[in-house]
């Protein structure tokens, strides 16, 4: 089991950037890999980006790609996603995931691939 909290949502000038952190608790030795997802009102829930956990490799959104930039604190146990050059579009309930326990088999940025979600934080984006 694992729980997840997100923070570091605001509201920001369109250009501004915001960083967002998700904290993970519970038995995080069995977390396989994470994300950011995130949801518009009247959208469905899309992919911004995702990892391993412990690896190098990240895979993106092609409309977050040379803007956003996830991470990871293993030692912290916590995920981040850096957020530059912010655009209205982007604006959204964030919300960090997790494949807890290493079964399916979905690619990284497909929401069934997660089992572990957090409550969301909110980002808004002004022009």
């Amino acid at each position: 089991q694992v729980q997840l909290v997100e923070s570091g949502g605001g509201s920001v000038q369109a250009g501004g950037s915001l960083r967002l952190s998700c904290a993970a608790s519970g038995y995080t030795y069995s977390l396989h890999f994470m994300g950011w997802f995130r949801q518009a009102p009247g959208k469905e829930r899309e992919a911004v980006a995702a990892m391993y956990t412990g690896g190098d490799n990240s895979v993106y959104a092609d409309s977050v790609k040379g803007r956003f930039t996830i991470s990871q604190d293993n030692a912290k146990n916590t995920l981040y996603l850096q957020m530059n050059s912010l655009k209205p579009e982007d604006t959204a309930l964030y919300y960090c995931a997790a494949n807890w326990g290493g079964a399916g088999t979905y690619p990284l940025l497909s929401k069934l691939a997660y089992n572990y979600w957090g409550q969301g934080t909110q980002v808004t984006v002004s022009s």
